[in-house]
Parts: C-alpha cells; sequence; structure tokens
C-alpha cells in the first residue's frame, strides 16, 4: 500500500481580516482579481474551481476542493486569525508520498503565486482592478532562465521586504521590493507598475523543455491604455526571441 501524507504547500499570514480574507476566497467579483491572469476563460476557470468542485465552510472558515479524479489528492484552504491578519494555509493531502523537492510542479506552484496575489491585492491595493500580463514557453538553445536573463541575480536570497533596484533585461527600470522568493520563483513589487508585482519562475529542464524555461507574471495597477500597451508590447517581443512558444 502506497504511504500518504498531507503537505502544507503554503503558509502565509496576510495582514488582513479574517472575514475579508473569507469573502476574496468566495466572491467571484475579488476572486478575479488576485487569481490566475486576464484570460478570455478566467472566470470560467473561477466558476469551476471557486464554486463547482469546491465547498466552503463558513463557520471554520475551511474552503475545500474536490478530490483529483482517480488520484486520491484533495486540497483545502485552511484561514486562522492570528495577531496582525490572517493565516492562510493551502493543505494537500492523499496521494503518494513524493518528494517534490527541487521538482517543478504547474498546480504547487500556481497556488504558491496566486495567494501571493491575494495578499499583494489585499494589502496594497484593495478594491483595486488589476490589468496583468502572462508569458511563458521553453528556452531556445543557449538562452539562461528568465531569472538571469532578466538580470535578477543581486535579489537571489535577499529577505521580503528588502528594497531593490534595477533595469530589467528587457530595458524597462524597475524599483520596489523583494515580496517573495522560492526554489523556483522570485517576485518583486515594481512602484512603475502602479506598485504592481513581477513575478518570475524558472521551470528547469523537463522533456518539454530541453533547454530549461519559465514564465512571467506582470500584475500592474492603475496604467493608462497606452503605458500598459507599450508595457505589453514590450515584453511580448523580449519573451517570445528567447522563450517561443511551442508549435502545436
Amino acid at each position: 500500500m502506497s504511504d500518504t501524507r498531507r503537505q502544507v504547500l503554503v503558509d502565509i499570514t496576510i495582514a488582513a481580516p479574517i472575514d475579508t480574507v473569507w469573502t476574496a476566497l468566495r466572491d467571484p467579483a475579488q476572486i478575479k482579481d488576485w487569481f490566475g491572469w486576464d484570460s478570455p476563460s478566467l472566470a470560467e476557470e473561477i466558476k469551476y474551481i471557486f464554486a463547482d468542485t469546491a465547498t466552503g465552510d463558513a463557520a471554520s472558515r475551511v474552503l475545500a476542493f474536490d478530490e483529483w479524479d482517480g488520484e486520491g489528492i484533495s486540497e483545502r484552504v485552511e484561514l486562522t486569525a492570528v495577531a496582525g491578519g490572517t493565516r492562510v494555509r493551502l493543505v494537500r493531502s492523499g496521494g503518494p508520498a513524493i518528494d517534490w523537492t527541487g521538482v517543478y510542479e504547474d498546480i504547487s506552484q500556481g497556488w504558491i503565486t496566486f495567494f501571493q496575489q491575494l495578499r499583494l491585492a489585499l494589502e496594497r491595493h484593495p478594491g483595486e482592478r488589476r490589468r496583468t500580463i502572462f508569458l511563458s514557453g521553453p528556452s531556445r538553445p543557449g538562452v539562461g532562465e528568465p531569472s538571469a536573463e532578466l538580470g535578477l541575480g543581486a535579489t537571489t536570497g535577499l529577505p521580503p521586504g528588502t528594497a531593490y533596484e534595477a533595469r530589467l533585461g528587457t530595458g524597462n527600470p524597475a524599483s520596489g521590493e523583494v515580496w517573495f522568493q522560492t526554489h523556483f520563483q522570485t517576485a518583486l513589487t515594481v512602484a512603475e507598475w502602479g506598485n504592481g508585482l513581477l513575478v518570475v519562475t524558472d521551470m528547469g529542464v523537463s522533456p518539454s523543455r530541453p533547454q530549461g524555461g519559465g514564465s512571467v507574471l506582470l500584475t500592474t495597477y492603475g496604467l493608462s491604455d497606452a503605458d500598459f500597451e507599450a508595457l505589453r508590447q514590450a515584453w511580448t517581443g523580449w519573451w517570445t526571441a528567447r522563450y517561443p512558444k511551442p508549435s502545436a
């Protein structure tokens, strides 16, 4: 019989009341301000994940997601009121006891990104609407991981809250603070994007990424249409030259 385990994927504290965080997990209008990124399918994804296949217990402040089909794995979000705000934990239960250390896995890394985006939305931008740019793909031969190509080496290992200034590989200036870092992800607030967020993910080598690769997720607030479009074009051009989408 395979061993199973209970794995904590996310454990963060958000400086907001527990009722505020709970509402942000249950109200689709608020979920779209932190979950995923702008896409034509975002509303449908939110409905499926947070309504059709999830059950919320308002009394215990637990949001339980349905078990993965045929895999015996389930996930739940647990909220606890703590000094200074709300502790948010995402817990995965069941399945084989696999050690994912050093192995990139989309779902886990996605949840880490999204709950940090929730923290940004509630702590820095309550009630504000965001606009995002998401790019991903495998590296061309001779191209390094995204964090290296963007020139983020100086931020490696810096604790959250540390101030930084940089001129990114795209040519854009950026300043702000380190928001969070993991083995795969570097996230920086960016004052130039309305105190937005840049999340850079180095996904490493895999059969679909023989040279490595990764993704970037840009979250912006308050940019004009012209400034947002200029940012989108600059990043898309820089990215596709180095990390083109695989052919269908």
